[in-house]
């Protein structure tokens, strides 16, 4: 059984890149997106947006990319925001706890007005 995965990516602006993945991210794909997302931080963009709208399914490995990619962000005062509306993606954030941590927004488009607006305060996710 193969697992539904693609994942794209792309400069926003000089500040911001977006990555976007549709299908699951699970231990075999989230390489792939790990790598996605941590060359726009190499690359020096101070905002990553990752779309995850078309994504069904999370697992710990991918929480850990979003995870290390907001710490890195954070110390070097950028942000990580992330579309979802998915509710088996949200359900895992929530039960995780890390709907407290990461700055959630329903779709692509609310990402992108997020980034003029100043970050949520910490410990509380975005609308």
């Amino acid at each position: 059984m193969s697992v539904e995965f693609a994942a794209w990516d792309e400069q926003v602006d000089a500040a911001t890149h977006l990555v976007a993945v549709r299908g699951e991210i699970d231990i075999f794909t989230a390489p792939e997106f790990k790598e996605r997302v941590t060359g726009a931080i190499d690359a020096g963009r101070e905002i990553v947006i990752v779309d995850l709208t078309a994504t069904t399914f999370v697992d710990s490995s991918s929480l850990g990319v979003l995870i290390a990619a907001h710490r890195r962000l954070v110390q070097r005062d950028g942000r990580l925001i992330v579309a979802c509306a998915a509710p088996a993606v949200l359900n895992t954030f929530k039960i995780t706890g890390l709907d407290a941590v990461l700055e959630v927004v329903k779709d692509r488009d609310a990402a992108l007005a997020a980034r003029e607006a100043p970050p949520p305060a910490p410990g509380r996710a975005a609308a």
